[in-house]
């Protein structure tokens, strides 16, 4: 259903946001008048129960959802509820009374059809927790979580002795030194190494060691203090048929499988940005460890996730026969979930947390983004520009955020704007411009240059990234490579000033809404739609954007690692020997039937390196550019050369460079010492055969002795 024949409720908030009903009806198409409330979730509350007899209802409110969608629901009402924020978004501003393009912008979202579904990925927990650390916070802990969850305990560190352990054997317990912890919810193996004599895990704690020891080395820690043992063995007299104490002890390492982890340890096990779910490192803070305890309490049971991420490795240009080219997603992602397969990488769904950055750096398209795809996510660029265009609206800011900590931060701005700057920093307290509209994605890292330059080929004025801190640390240096070849592309097509910025946190915002200046864009918006082929979309984009350039450009020099280029043949070392073609995972290299031939498409080259690094002569470099000619997409001859014909049939076999260099190599080692052998290499695949027959001194397997 189109938003034009959808119920529309607007409302002031007490009078504080300027609304324009007229001019947001007439934007919209709305088919009736459209009124404009005071208290919508207050006195007037009845106004809106009088839409739930409609098929849908879009409430220009988000702050109410839960309370609005509670009266949909005790009314029994089928009216599916859609909500948008029209208040710190777009009215709490100084510039509020010119927001109505922004605003009818927004509220052509709601419009927007359902994603499609994706597969979940299944994660199952029982409860069985392991805890790593000091004996002092590690047992506390077992001792608070035993009832809730199945315990055990890692003791770690050098003076695990000085522990008591409790009297009663709740739950299993260990000492070492952890060694790795992998996995993920459910699914955690953890192996460590056992450094001291004595095994807690057979000991009984009869306590016979500790008579035994001469040195008082060992206490009720169950643990030997090596520094004061004197290598009596008494302890293991003691222990007997036990055999818990064992100096010479062989097996010392374990590995054992749980559930969820609990990291007591001064320096992480795992160290990624963002570790499994199902671990949790408190770190010493005790208020940290609590919060984590009870985190952990409520991961038991099933769960599911989406499946973010898409993998087609046709196209992928990761590796070929054991040599490696574009890392880019490897090197991208922050969970470790991506990692290499021979000439394949793999994605461990169960560790991918959706951040899609692996999807924006790939140049391929071999990884794509599930949550939200690229033509469900052009087709809202798209609307949303164009509504706000319809309305009068100029110069727009996308301005991407996350529905989380960014989309809170974005709420602050709007609250402070209307409290008149209490609270707030330099600049934030005018709230967001205008033309800056906020449009909300899974995660910022998602927006890879196929997108950036399909907003500015929509109209847009520019696209800023809105990240923390944090995400601005994991991602940030990916992101700008990113928007750097964009930005590169815009300014050699003469399009003057800066369309794309990664902002972290509030201090960037602000600084950025303060000194923000329109860039130029396209005069015509595009109308065509994002492809799932990245490929694909950014063909569509870069040919837009040049054929409305300020500044027409045939060639534009891009930095190293931009997704487009050209090879370079060093004609005078390459012997056609079409290594490199079997290498290309894209198409761009190609070899010829009928001659020795090196032909290349310039637009299917996304510069992995794969060629340059397979090359046995390194007579391949890569030179990044965009070329936006006819030629990029024709196969043109880097390099051919003559044939080399049979000495003794005179039928064209291979290149004469590689004939000439291999006898050249091959000359002086022994096995082709004599002619006859070496003449061979000049013949055709059947003369060689013959002449070996032909030749009455040449070694058979029919004359060998037995």
């Amino acid at each position: 259903m189109a938003l034009e024949d959808k119920t529309l409720k607007l409302c002031s908030c007490n009078g504080t946001i300027p609304i324009d009903a007229k001019a947001l009806a007439l934007a919209l198409k709305h088919a009736t008048p459209v009124a404009v409330h005071t208290e919508l979730c207050r006195k007037e509350v009845a106004r809106f129960a009088g839409a739930l007899k409609d098929d849908e209802c879009v409430v220009a409110c988000t702050q109410e959802a839960a309370l609005f969608s509670d009266l949909a629901g005790e009314a029994g009402s089928k009216t599916v509820l859609k909500f948008v924020n029209i208040r710190e978004a777009a009215g709490w501003s100084a510039e509020g009374n010119q927001a109505t393009p922004k605003m009818a912008a927004l509220l052509a979202l709601a419009d927007a059809p359902e994603p499609e579904p994706v597969a979940a990925v299944s994660f199952k927990s029982e409860g069985d927790l392991l805890i790593i650390g000091p004996a002092a916070a590690a047992l506390d802990w077992a001792q608070r979580l035993a009832d809730e969850l199945d315990v055990s305990v890692l003791i770690t560190g050098a003076r695990a002795h000085h522990a008591e352990l409790p009297a009663a054997r709740d739950y299993p317990l260990w000492s070492g030194r952890a060694t790795s912890v992998t996995g993920w919810l459910g699914a955690f193996e953890v192996a460590w190494e056992q450094e001291n004599p004595i095994d807690l895990d057979v000991c009984t704690r009869c306590n016979a060691c500790v008579h035994a020891c001469p040195e008082s080395a060992i206490d009720y820690s169950y643990q030997i203090d090596l520094d004061k043992c004197r290598s009596h063995r008494q302890c293991v007299k003691a222990c007997g048929a036990i055999g818990a104490v064992d100096f010479e002890r062989r097996e010392r390492s374990r590995k054992e499988r749980f559930d969820l982890v609990l990291d007591l340890s001064p320096e992480p096990l795992i160290r990624l940005p963002q570790p499994p779910q199902g671990y949790l490192a408190p770190g010493a803070d005790p208020l940290e460890q609590a919060l984590a305890a009870a985190k952990l309490a409520r991961l038991v049971g099933e769960f599911d996730k989406p499946r973010f991420v898409a993998y087609d490795e046709r196209i992928c240009a990761h590796g070929r026969s054991g040599k490696i080219g574009c890392t880019l997603c490897i090197d991208t992602c922050s969970t470790g979930a991506i990692s290499a397969a021979g000439d394949k990488v793999v994605v461990e769904t169960h560790l991918c947390m959706g951040c899609g950055g692996c999807a924006s750096v790939c140049p391929s398209g071999a990884l794509s983004h599930l949550s939200l795809r690229v033509p469900d996510l052009g087709w809202r660029i798209k609307r949303l520009l164009g509504v706000y265009r319809e309305a009068g609206g100029e110069q727009a800011c996308l301005l991407l955020h996350d529905a989380e900590e960014s989309r809170e931060l974005l709420s602050r701005l709007g609250r402070r704007a209307h409290a008149g700057g209490k609270g707030a920093g330099k600049g934030a307290e005018k709230g967001l411009p205008a033309r800056v509209i906020p449009f909300e994605v899974l995660h910022p890292a998602s927006v890879g240059i196929d997108v950036l330059l399909g907003a500015v080929a929509y109209g847009a004025s520019q696209v800023l990234l809105l990240v923390t801190e944090t995400e601005d640390a994991e991602y940030g240096e990916a992101m700008r490579r990113q928007i750097g070849h964009a930005q590169t592309i815009l300014n050699a097509l003469g399009y003057a000033g800066t369309h794309f910025r990664v902002l972290a946190g509030t201090a960037q915002l602000a600084q950025a809404l303060e000194a923000l200046e329109p860039a130029a864009t396209v005069g015509k918006p595009a109308t065509f739609n994002l492809s799932p082929e990245k490929r694909t979309t950014l063909e569509f984009a870069i040919e837009h954007l040049a054929g409305l350039a300020p500044a027409p450009k045939e060639e534009i020099a891009l930095a190293r690692g931009a997704p487009y280029g050209r090879v370079e043949v060093n004609k005078s070392t390459c012997t056609l020997c079409l290594a490199c073609v079997g290498a290309c995972p894209e198409s761009a290299l190609l070899g010829t039937p009928e001659a020795p031939r090196l032909r290349f498409v310039e637009r299917n080259c996304v510069q992995c390196g794969l060629c340059v690094n397979t090359c046995p002569e390194n007579a391949l470099a890569l030179k990044p550019r965009l070329l936006l000619t006819r030629a990029a997409k024709e196969a043109i001859t880097l390099h051919e050369a003559e044939p080399f014909k049979c000495v003794r049939c005179g039928k064209p076999f291979g290149v004469k460079i590689m004939v000439d260099t291999m006898v050249g190599r091959l000359a002086s080692h022994s096995m082709f010492a004599s002619g006859p052998a070496l003449k061979r290499l000049q013949m055709c695949a059947d003369c060689r055969v013959i002449d070996m027959m032909e030749n009455p001194n040449e070694m058979s397997i029919l004359g060998a002795k037995r």
